[in-house]
Order: structure tokens, then sequence, then C-alpha cells
């Protein structure tokens, strides 16, 4: 290949790359997003309501809205009966079930989240 030719080919795959990118960018992340969510350790302790959230994942949405709807969980399961009190209505329109087991002193609980397509699964470890 000669040096012109080469630098034709660069400008070529430039361009289609410019051209690309804007769409790439421009996707919505919340829509796409899917996964387990990173939790910082004050996240993990008490920062998101529960004693300790073990985990969180998420699937059509972002893990910033998978971190707020835990919290607001956490309000509804409280303003239901304290630290052991239990959700049983929508949280921010998403319809929960949850599964606990433990002691008389702490449980474990393992909850799911689901708006449509929009999922959002974490799971805590309560004092109570």
């Amino acid at each position: 290949m000669t040096r012109s030719v080469r630098l034709i080919a660069l400008v070529v795959c430039a361009g289609a790359l410019c051209a690309v990118a804007p769409a790439l960018g421009s996707a919505d992340p919340a829509v796409h997003a899917s996964g387990k969510c990173k939790l910082s350790s004050k996240e993990q302790r008490g920062g998101l309501g529960p004693t300790y959230v073990t985990s969180l994942s998420v699937s059509h949405v972002s893990c910033k809205t998978g971190k707020s709807l835990v919290k607001a969980y956490y309000k509804c399961r409280v303003k239901a009966g304290g630290v052991k009190g239990r959700c049983v209505k929508k949280v921010s329109g998403y319809s929960c079930r949850e599964t606990r087991s433990g002691i008389s002193v702490q449980f474990n609980a393992s909850v799911t989240c689901k708006r449509g397509k929009k999922v959002v699964k974490h799971s805590y470890t309560q004092n109570t």
C-alpha cells in the first residue's frame, strides 16, 4: 500500500467512526443496563436502609434507579411495621416480592421488584 492509499483508508475509517459514535452515545444507559451493581461499603452497611445490603442486580434500568428502589422499599417496610415490617404495596410503580429466613434477632431476605421488563433484585440482612 502506498502512503496516500493508507491515508485515504484512515480518513474513511475515521469518518465512519464519527458517523457511528453519536448513535452509540445517545442510547439511554438506563434502558439497556443490566447485571450486578457495585455497592460502596457505606451502601452495603446501612446507606440504603437495611442493616446490610448484600447484593443488587438490575435489568432494563440503571444501578442508580435500583439503589433508589432499595431505599424506597426499605421506607415502605418500616412504615408498615418497623424493621420487621413487610411492604405489600407498589413501590415507585414496581410490584415487589420478598422471601425471608432467619432467627429472632436477624433475618436475611431476597426481594424481586418488577415493572414490565424492568427488574430490580436485591438481598439484605436486617438486625431486629
